[in-house]
């Protein structure tokens, strides 16, 4: 009959001394005190590796840090994952080695991550930059420390606390999205079990959507005589004439390129990394915008871009321009360059074009996935025609004489 071992009191802990050599003290099932000719006591742990049936000794910690009682917890819990068929000192060791990793992971080492993995695909420079601006205004300052497994959803209501004081309910709604996206991220790459904060948009009030500013058709004369008397350079005046006749977005319009222009099949085909919906783009070239496209040659034929900067003209102008051009002659408030889109949808839907064509035209994307290849495979035809209406629309809106590019064809006199 084994002789069972009789457990260690505190008194005898206190008082134990090493003479003339390091002394065991044991307390049972495995829990040792070290107690060595220097006077330190170290609580150990003996025990056999569950696998190899090889004896293993763990360190526990020093005494008096660790007292008895905290000691023989420790010894319970390596028991109880022995009993589990789990190494406790390996247990401990992948534990540390975790805790190391999550204050290791903070939100700003997974933002510059998943950053890495937006910009490989293919992004535009636009977008990567409005992306920065979001991480290094609203999200790193106040949570770029902290790892991701602390990233909770107080935590981050309390850091939009100033934006929502502020009234910027858009900015939160934006900010709270990109940080979803880098948690989504976290959890997929393994530095979080689950995304915390996948629901949070419901702890905010929702931004009220409003449509950007525009006029009706019936105001496209006056915008058009005011553009053409305008002290604008004739690079500005032609592109907002581009961005009006294509029906484009304002960064699609000022980013064009020499290279995606076909004059011979009268087609402009933006790739679909520059889309927003990223999804190639092939846009029917009225005459009206291949005079545009003349006039701009003679500027910009040997550059990158059909609309260089003129800061740097080896970048393309800012998608900016048209809006500064808008506001310079007394629409502010009034119209913003994503309107001019609004103008053509109202005259288009208004003279009874078909809705699908027209949203074809305009590049947006409906959740009917085979309704959105249809319209992609059928309407370019149908788009030819309506563009060529749309140019003449904005032609005889523009009385024949204030288009920009009108001198390269002289263009007609029509009566308003």
């Amino acid at each position: 009959m084994p002789v069972k071992t009789k457990p260690l009191t505190n008194t005898e802990i206190r008082s134990a001394k090493a003479t003339s050599k390091d002394l065991s003290l044991y307390d049972g099932d495995g829990l040792i005190l070290y107690v060595k000719l220097s006077g330190s006591k170290v609580w150990r742990f003996r025990y056999y590796k569950p696998i190899t049936g090889k004896r293993q000794t763990m360190t526990i910690g020093a005494y008096p840090e660790i007292s008895l009682a905290d000691a023989r917890q420790h010894r319970e819990d390596a028991r109880a994952l022995l009993a589990k068929g789990i190494d406790p000192q390996e247990y401990k060791r992948e534990v540390m080695t975790e805790a190391y990793e999550a204050k290791a992971n903070t939100l700003a080492k997974v933002a510059a991550d998943w950053l890495a993995v937006k910009i490989s695909q293919n992004l535009s420079e636009n977008t990567i930059k409005q992306i920065n601006r979001m991480l290094n205004v609203y999200l790193l300052p106040s949570m770029g420390s902290v790892p991701v497994t602390m990233i909770t959803p107080r935590r981050v209501i309390e850091a939009m606390e100033t934006l929502k004081e502020a009234g910027r309910l858009e900015t939160i709604h934006r900010a709270v999205q990109r940080l979803r996206e880098i948690m989504d991220y976290a959890a997929n790459a393994g530095y979080i079990t689950a995304n915390p904060i996948s629901r949070i948009s419901t702890a905010f009030s929702q931004p009220v959507r409003t449509n950007n500013p525009t006029i009706r058709p019936e105001g496209l004369p006056r915008l058009l005589q005011l553009v053409a008397v305008s002290r604008l350079e004739l690079q500005t005046r032609l592109l907002i004439e581009w961005q009006l006749l294509t029906m484009t977005r304002p960064r699609e319009a000022a980013d064009t390129e020499w290279s995606e222009i076909d004059i011979k099949a009268k087609v402009w085909v933006i790739s679909a990394d520059r889309m927003k919906m990223k999804r190639e783009h092939v846009i029917p070239l009225c005459q009206q915008a291949l005079d545009v496209i003349q006039a701009m040659k003679a500027i910009s034929g040997n550059r990158v871009h059909v609309f260089p900067s003129f800061k740097n003209p080896q970048k393309p102008m800012s998608s900016q321009t048209v809006n500064m051009a808008l506001k310079r002659m007394g629409y502010k408030g009034e119209l913003v360059s994503h309107g001019l889109r609004s103008i053509a949808s109202t005259a288009l839907n208004e003279e009874g074009f078909n809705p699908d064509v027209i949203e074809a035209a305009l590049a947006h994307r409906g959740k009917d996935a085979v309704r959105n290849a249809y319209n992609r495979s059928t309407y370019l035809e149908q788009r030819r025609v309506m563009m060529d209406f749309w140019g003449n629309y904005v032609e005889q809106a523009a009385s024949g004489q204030v288009m920009a590019s009108g001198g390269l064809r002289g263009l007609r006199s029509i009566a308003s």
